[in-house]
């Protein structure tokens, strides 16, 4: 088990503030977090989840201009903001929603977080996260991660 930081290990809380940033960054330059995911990279993703402790320390715009800039992400237009007809919740609330879905492919599938953090943005359930519209996004943990496994929502 690794170490405990208030609540929970503190990887997990290193995951959480890795999801949030990503989220972060597909909002403020309007790309899916799908595509910031792939833009980022492997060697970015592992960068920002190993040194999440010192980034959430800082100031999240700032950490994200310096990502944005580093992996030439450029302005898109998808806005999933401004087409949300109800309440929407913060890149903290969805950052919280993928770390759990990442966990749990993780540890489903006995496979590192990073391999298992590629695997949940690259599927349909990402789509379907990302639709502030439905209620999926606020469903329980395990009715997610079974919507990954099992690829349909019940």
């Amino acid at each position: 088990m690794g170490k405990m930081t208030g609540r929970e290990i503190q990887k997990d809380n290193d995951l959480f503030f890795t999801c949030s940033l990503i989220e972060y960054i597909a909002r403020k330059t309007k790309n899916k977090n799908s595509d910031v995911v792939k833009a980022l990279g492997r060697e970015n993703i592992s960068k920002i989840y190993n040194l999440a402790d010192v980034y959430h320390s800082d100031n999240i715009e700032r950490v994200s201009d310096d990502f944005i800039r580093d992996a030439d992400i450029k302005p898109g237009s998808f806005d999933n903001i401004k087409t949300a007809r109800y309440s929407v919740p913060s890149h903290w609330d969805i950052g919280k929603v993928f770390k759990r879905l990442i966990l749990g492919i993780s540890k489903t599938n006995n496979e590192d977080v990073i391999d298992a953090l590629f695997d949940a943005y690259d599927s349909f359930v990402c789509d379907k996260i990302n639709d502030y519209n439905s209620s999926f996004y606020y469903d329980a943990p395990q009715n997610i991660l079974n919507a990954y496994i099992y690829n349909e929502i019940e």
